[in-house]
């Protein structure tokens, strides 16, 4: 009876002494590779290629496409495709460095000077209530309707969300830190770089990504106004002959930008941040 008794308590001991392993707790999968983030379009893109090849989808309305990418190597091997990609590039890229540069200065001057944030913030909040697109006829008196404006519309558009959520990561900083930068004695220049700019970072990056999409947004309408070249206008000239391929080209382009884009920054943030442990990391 002893020896059953022994012999049943070994692996109860053994159980005992078996490290428990903890698991993290998390939304998604931490490091995902960036080719899995190409699996929802591709699977609404062979969606869209069953469909048509069924006879599901009128053809006037939503070609087929391999109807698109036919339109699209025509388009290219023109010319015509590539110098409109080259112009949107430019002025998208254009009206993003104006509109980061001043959504992090503006959000650096608000967030760490109680002054620039009392003649600041106020009136990046009034120019945030007012819709940006409603600024176009104001902006074509200023400053005529050539390329002048379509990129001070464009840098509008990215500055609000870099600025806002910016400078709500740096109101947000805990005070615990402020404090402890007081007691050793830290200089200005050493505590934005080791307070400051840690602190910014998550909001910052959240801005940025909110306004690379935000330029292509603003840029599609854009493009349609006033303009010779570019994705928008080409758009724009192929719903006058009722060419839906050709818009479907326009769309589909503007969409890989937006993706790549939003891509590089997160990718970008990855390295940045990675010393923050979250529920997707």
């Amino acid at each position: 009876m002893t020896a059953v008794t022994t012999t049943a308590a070994v692996p109860v001991t053994v159980a005992e002494e078996r490290p428990q392993v903890r698991r993290r707790r998390r939304l998604s999968p931490g490091r995902r590779l960036p080719a899995t983030r190409l699996a929802g379009p591709l699977l609404l893109l062979a969606l869209w290629a069953a469909a048509s090849a069924a006879g599901r989808l009128d053809t006037g309305a939503i070609p087929a496409p391999w109807t698109v990418l036919e339109s699209g190597v025509h388009l290219w091997t023109d010319g015509t495709l590539s110098n409109d990609i080259l112009t949107s590039l430019q002025r998208a890229g254009s009206g993003f460095a104006i509109g980061l540069t001043a959504g992090v200065v503006l959000a650096l001057a608000s967030g760490l000077s109680r002054t620039g944030e009392a003649l600041i913030d106020g009136t990046v909040q009034l120019n945030r209530a007012i819709p940006t697109l409603g600024l176009i006829p104001l902006f074509i008196l200023w400053l005529g309707i050539g390329e002048t404006f379509k990129i001070a519309i464009i840098a509008i558009v990215v500055y609000i969300p870099i600025y806002l959520n910016t400078h709500a990561a740096l109101s947000g900083i805990d005070h615990r830190f402020v404090e402890l930068a007081e007691v050793q004695g830290l200089s200005k220049f050493q505590f934005i770089r080791q307070i400051v700019i840690p602190g910014a970072l998550p909001g910052f990056f959240v801005g940025l990504r909110l306004g690379v999409t935000g330029s292509w947004l603003g840029l599609v309408v854009l493009e349609q106004i006033n303009a010779t070249s570019g994705l928008g206008y080409m758009m724009f000239q192929a719903q006058n002959y009722g060419q839906s391929d050709v818009i479907l080209v326009g769309l589909l382009i503007y969409g890989v930008f937006g993706l790549i884009s939003d891509s590089a920054v997160r990718l970008v943030e990855r390295r940045v941040l990675s010393w923050r442990r979250t529920l997707s990391s």
